[in-house]
């Protein structure tokens, strides 16, 4: 009872945090939240649209930034951060776009989140990512940035949580139109090609979160999250590489 007790304690702590984080929200940061925009943005990176930062300092000071930016969110379109197009968000109203442009343009205002000091000096470069290798059947080694298999069960063959996580993905959804397996089909291009012909893990996200209307491809923002199409895409480079089987591979779960 007494365990109990503190767990719901606990629980309720949690529940506390998250409400209270939640209402210290503003009206328009609540609607980015809730709407598809955090597939494709972030605060202050690159996802598949520019950062929110950046949006708030290339308008910043410009009388009719609401209204444009409003514009742009309902009807989507191209061109000005790149050819990648944001999806047209038609259902939301003149007072919903409102809200959402000018949290993100009060980003402008907030300084930037300096990284925790290190013992490295400034001139001191960063540590390089760290890097996978794998044997291939021809004997050549390929370096990915993201392990395929659990470290220690390479022979073993047995996947991550994340590739396991983008193999369930992709055959419940993306097998439809590109083949179960990631093995092709006719009606949309063999994924493991496009990846052996030089698609990036950038590309492929954003063209999964913007997708391809004129060749009948959905956007996925707002069903998917980035971390759920990085997962696929890892599954599919695996498969591109002949490192991860076909059917239902071994994962560290089993």
């Amino acid at each position: 009872m007494f365990t109990a007790a503190i767990l719901a304690f606990g629980g309720a702590g949690v529940v506390a945090s998250a409400q209270e984080a939640t209402s210290k929200q503003s009206p328009g940061e609540k609607l980015v939240r809730t709407n598809d925009c955090t597939s494709c943005h972030a605060v202050a990176r690159k996802v598949v649209g520019p950062a929110y930062r950046d949006v708030a300092k290339k308008y910043r000071g410009q009388p009719n930034a609401v209204q444009k930016l409003s514009q742009k969110i309902k009807q989507g379109g191209s061109g000005v951060w790149g050819p990648i197009p944001m999806t047209p968000h038609p259902a939301l109203t003149t007072a919903q776009l409102k809200q959402m442009v000018e949290w993100v343009l009060s980003l402008g205002a907030q300084p930037a989140k300096q990284p925790a000091a290190s013992a490295a000096t400034p001139s001191e470069p960063e540590a390089a990512a760290k890097q996978y290798s794998y044997t291939l059947a021809d004997g050549t080694t390929v370096k990915l940035d993201f392990p395929l298999f659990v470290e220690g069960m390479e022979k073993d063959q047995k996947v991550t949580k994340d590739i396991f996580h983008g193999y369930e993905i992709y055959n419940s959804y993306c097998y439809r139109c590109h083949g179960q397996d990631a093995t092709g089909s006719e009606i949309a291009p063999d994924l493991r090609h496009s990846l052996t012909a030089g698609m990036t893990g950038q590309r492929f996200l954003s063209t999964a979160m913007a997708g391809r209307q004129e060749k009948g491809m959905p956007s996925w923002a707002g069903f998917l999250s980035e971390d759920e199409v990085k997962n696929i895409y890892g599954y599919v480079k695996g498969r591109s590489l002949d490192l991860v089987p076909v059917g239902r591979p071994p994962s560290e779960m089993d």
